[in-house]
């Protein structure tokens, strides 16, 4: 990723809209699973600023084990007070086989060159124990392209059908997967596809704040989205992917 990007990120994670809804949305779907699961070695593969991870031990007290790729990244982490921090590539990761009951890499892999992602899943699987979980959360359909996109440096986007068979390759039963960011499809594609391309202006990051008002407007449509998520109803299409399932014995 971008490593200038690592300063917007740790500016904007907390209270920005778009960070806000898909936590809510991925928390909804993961509490069922998690309740019953005390687990000591999780592995946050692509942390960033560790943020998420902080959250996940607050949360539902496990153990975390945040790494990425990024030198600038966990410089913003540990400034931030992030624990356990560590420098490690996602698809030559510095660990045993089996060791981790459970594993989350989120919007990591759209920065693969494409086919390349196969690499990061199966080290992925390597390093979870059976009936390890695996959480991921990608960029969907290419369609959806855009300048923060080419800021952030993301490489490709996927669909359903394409990022469940990469898992399943790699030895996982899928227990969910769905779109997310659903509702706000329409303006994503009036901005992406007519307002970017007519402006022409050069690749930025799109996490500039906003203002209240329009942060809380945008947020409602994903709080809303996660109602839906947390009754175990999927949404057909959407601007990201969230997949979760376990390792087959």
């Amino acid at each position: 990723m971008n490593p200038a990007e690592f300063a917007n990120i740790a500016r904007a994670e907390d209270q920005f809209w778009w960070f806000r809804g898909m936590r809510r949305m991925l928390l909804r779907l993961l509490d069922p699973l998690a309740g019953g699961r005390q687990l000591d070695r999780v592995l946050e593969a692509g942390c960033g600023t560790g943020y998420f991870a902080g959250l996940l031990e607050r949360r539902y007290g496990w153990r975390l084990f945040p790494v990425d790729y990024s030198a600038a990244g966990l410089a913003w982490g540990r400034r931030l007070g992030a624990g356990r921090l560590a420098q490690a590539d996602i698809a030559a990761l510095p660990f045993p086989s089996g060791c981790f009951q459970a594993a989350f890499s989120l919007d990591v892999l759209v920065h693969f060159p494409r086919g390349e992602e196969e690499r990061a899943v199966k080290e992925l699987a390597r390093v979870l124990a059976p009936s390890g979980l695996l959480v991921l959360r990608v960029s969907a359909l290419d369609l959806l392209r855009s300048r923060h996109s080419e800021y952030a440096g993301e490489r490709q986007r996927f669909t359903r059908r394409r990022l469940r068979a990469l898992t399943e390759r790699q030895g996982f039963r899928v227990l969910r997967c769905t779109y997310a960011n659903s509702l706000l499809l329409p303006v994503a594609l009036a901005r992406f596809r007519v307002w970017e391309p007519l402006t022409r202006r050069p690749p930025s990051s799109g996490l500039a704040p906003l203002p209240h008002w329009l942060d809380r407007l945008l947020y409602l449509p994903l709080a809303g989205e996660s109602i839906w998520l947390g009754a175990g109803m999927n949404l057909p299409l959407g601007q990201s992917l969230i997949l979760i399932a376990e390792k087959e014995a």
